[in-house]
């Protein structure tokens, strides 16, 4: 008994020893500071969570509300999040020890030769009932990394889930205001092409009388022409929009094929942020999901070579049982038929022509794979956040050159309007200025559009509202972070 407990011990000591590598986050060079550093301070950045809603638009933060609810991409990550939790409980299972119960009910006949005992044979039952307590010795750390590994791919599910669920949200916010801005556009073309009809009406009168020629008459039948012809590109692109933003916001098919209605705001009524709230580079390791979900990818696949690596050492199995067996029913549970045992088996590859080595060398290149994703993950967030905020800034300028721009052309067209009924200058000047002032209007529209889409693509960049804290349990943050 006494070699049995020294074993027994010694196979617990090595079992708290795994095998293959433990996860070390890759040293990334990271700036201190963004080029130009934005805005607000940290305390600020907890009222950011819901940063939609600094848009001040109610229809849009129902829209989002709504996406987050039904958009079927958000609701496929949770399933897999469910999916990854369930396969952590198997994981954590598997550490446990397995109790089975077996019943037997068998009638056999002996032939009299072969029994041990003289005149023993000949034709019988055999009832048993058995409970089996089995237990694998992890050893070489196999379960225990498994366990890591598919408490990686949990975290990973959680942070995919995020980064979806931030997209979805830009992508709603970008595709509300694209389509602020084309229904904007077609009303500008339509009162545009109402004063191209009242023009011609005027020139046509103007023509009978002998006021004016029939060029000019011509021109201006030409400029409602073209006017009119805007306006079938515009509406298609309004429908279109407010079919992906149904979608977006999980409509079913039905609501698709009754009329949309997304309200007329104006993007002008739109507020638009004033400061978004300033992150640290270092900080966007945490923020951004992605690059959490590549990070925790790059544990899970770590954690893989220590399994690859288990599986080509021996294991120990212990196993037990005790149960009761006899001829007749009756006899079950008797002290007579008590039957039990002990045991334990140690089972290892002994030559598998390089099977086992493969396993590693393949859980090695996915890790070295998966570091790379990670690497790119890093690189392609800095890089958008870099692009979003000169995008920022960039069209915050050019909504104020183009409203001047719009005033200035405004007031040409008001002039050449004046001259124009006061005989001092031709059709053709004033069909000029109005094209101006409608292309600089158009122009207008485009401008909000993308400022707006400019502090959507900020938030996405910087991570959004999203909280690390919030989403990684703590028994998990603490291997995410150095």
């Amino acid at each position: 008994m006494r070699k049995w407990g020294v074993a027994v011990a010694a196979a617990f000591i090595l079992g708290g020893c795994a095998v293959g590598p433990d996860y070390e986050r890759p040293d990334i060079d990271l700036p201190e500071d963004w080029p130009e550093h934005v805005l607000l301070s940290a305390e600020e950045q907890e009222a950011w969570q819901q940063w939609w809603t600094r848009y001040q638009d109610p229809r849009l933060d129902a829209l989002v509300a709504r996406a987050l609810d039904d958009n079927l991409d958000i609701r496929l990550q949770v399933q897999r999040i469910q999916e990854s939790r369930a396969r952590l409980g198997l994981a954590d299972a598997n550490r446990l020890p397995t109790l089975d119960a077996q019943a037997e009910a068998a009638r056999e006949r002996q032939p009299e030769g072969l029994s041990p005992i003289p005149g023993a044979g000949g034709t019988g039952n055999l009832f048993s009932i058995t409970g089996i307590l089995g237990y694998e010795l992890d050893l070489w750390g196999r379960l225990a990394r498994q366990e890591e590994a598919a408490e990686a791919f949990l975290q990973q599910s959680r942070f995919s889930h995020e980064a979806v669920r931030l997209n979805v949200v830009a992508d709603v916010v970008a595709t509300y205001v694209n389509l602020r801005s084309a229904q904007e556009q077609l009303a500008i073309a339509e009162k545009t092409l109402e004063s191209r009809a009242r023009t011609l009406e005027l020139e046509r009168i103007r023509y009978e009388s002998g006021q004016t020629d029939a060029l000019v008459l011509r021109q201006s039948v030409s400029e409602l022409e073209t006017t009119r012809a805007r306006i079938p590109s515009l509406r298609q692109q309004v429908r279109t929009l407010e079919g992906a933003l149904a979608v977006l916001v999980g409509m079913s098919p039905g609501e698709l094929l009754d009329e949309l209605d997304f309200g007329d705001r104006r993007l002008a009524d739109m507020e638009l942020p004033a400061h978004v709230p300033a992150v640290m580079p270092s900080e966007l390791l945490r923020r951004r999901p992605d690059i959490r979900a590549a990070e925790a990818e790059l544990m899970a696949s770590t954690a893989e070579i220590g399994v690859a690596e288990a599986d080509r050492l021996p294991r120990l199995n212990l196993m037990g049982f005790l149960g009761t067996a006899a001829t007749e029913t009756s006899d079950l549970f008797t002290g007579s038929a008590e039957t039990w045992g002990v045991g334990a088996t140690v089972a290892g590859p002994l030559f598998d022509f390089g099977r086992a080595r493969a396993r590693v060398e393949t859980a090695e290149a996915l890790r070295d794979q998966a570091e790379t994703r990670y690497a790119m993950t890093m690189t392609q967030a800095f890089r958008e956040v870099r692009d979003a905020l000169v995008l920022y800034e960039t069209t915050d300028e050019r909504v104020g050159a183009v409203r001047r721009q719009v005033q200035a052309i405004q007031e040409t067209r008001d002039l050449a309007e004046i001259r124009y009924e006061e005989g001092f200058t031709g059709f053709i000047e004033l069909l000029d200025a109005e094209r101006a002032l409608l292309d600089a209007e158009l122009a207008l529209s485009e401008a909000l559009r993308d400022r707006l889409n400019a502090t959507a693509t900020l938030f996405k960049a910087m991570g959004g509202g999203w909280d690390g804290e919030r989403s990684a349990p703590p028994h998990a943050e603490a291997r995410v972070e150095d």
